[in-house]
């Protein structure tokens, strides 16, 4: 008797154990991976400026900075009550402020005549900096529509090396509507938002150090980038 009882015991443990499992395991489904590049950019950028117009000046794009809630893979959306979340099941390609960090030396590549333009890993081959500060880059929801607009907000300073001179500060603030409410629509207006913001900076960028580093007054190629992330 005790046999069959040891037996029955043994058999209601596994029952359970397998029972239990089964509750603990999770059914989502993973997240959808979106990526965020500049092909925008790319494909609405000018003809390539000729090699005798070009800039004589390596720049550097710092890691952004960005504002709390932003810094993450979520992508984020802000209701009427101003009330800041992320959207279920949907991720960028990275870390936010990586993303940007990537997605500005992109955009630089064919907008701009520079001669190098490269992220926080040859800063101190640099001999300007550029720190990108994100303040918004959420798709905001408003009572009046159903589909959201995404807003994108950049605040930018340009730096010299040696001095920390501080030679530009720049803004660029860029809203798209999503066609409808639906997260491919709204990723395509993220897009579209960063992409129009980022050439704002990019152009400013550009214009500022032609008049500092242009072929008149060309920048000390010995001049080492101090650190600009404080």
């Amino acid at each position: 008797m005790n046999r069959w009882r040891t037996l029955a015991s043994l058999l209601l443990s596994a029952l359970a154990a397998a029972c239990t499992g089964s509750l603990f395991q999770s059914k989502t489904a993973p997240p959808t991976i979106y990526l965020l590049g500049a092909a925008g950019a790319r494909a609405s950028a000018a003809p390539a400026a000729s090699p005798a117009a070009a800039i004589p000046a390596d720049l550097a794009v710092l890691k952004p900075r960005m504002r709390p809630g932003l810094e993450t893979d979520r992508i984020a959306v802000l209701y009427p009550d101003r009330h800041l979340d992320y959207f279920a099941a949907a991720r960028w390609n990275g870390a936010l402020g990586e993303v940007l960090q990537d997605v500005a030396v992109q955009a630089f590549h064919p907008r701009a005549a520079l001669r190098t333009v490269s992220g926080d890993a040859s800063v101190f081959a640099s001999a300007y900096w550029l720190e990108i500060e994100v303040t918004d880059f959420q798709a905001e929801y408003t009572a009046a529509a159903s589909a959201p607009t995404v807003r994108v907000h950049f605040m930018a300073r340009l730096g010299s090396s040696g001095d920390r001179h501080i030679l530009g500060q720049f803004e660029a603030d860029s809203r798209e509507p999503a066609a409808e409410n639906r997260l491919t629509a709204i990723v395509d207006a993220y897009a579209r938002a960063t992409d129009a913001a980022m050439g704002e900076i990019v152009a400013d960028v550009g214009a500022t150090l032609a008049k500092t580093a242009g072929p008149d007054n060309p920048q000390k190629p010995d001049s080492p980038v101090a650190s600009a992330n404080r």
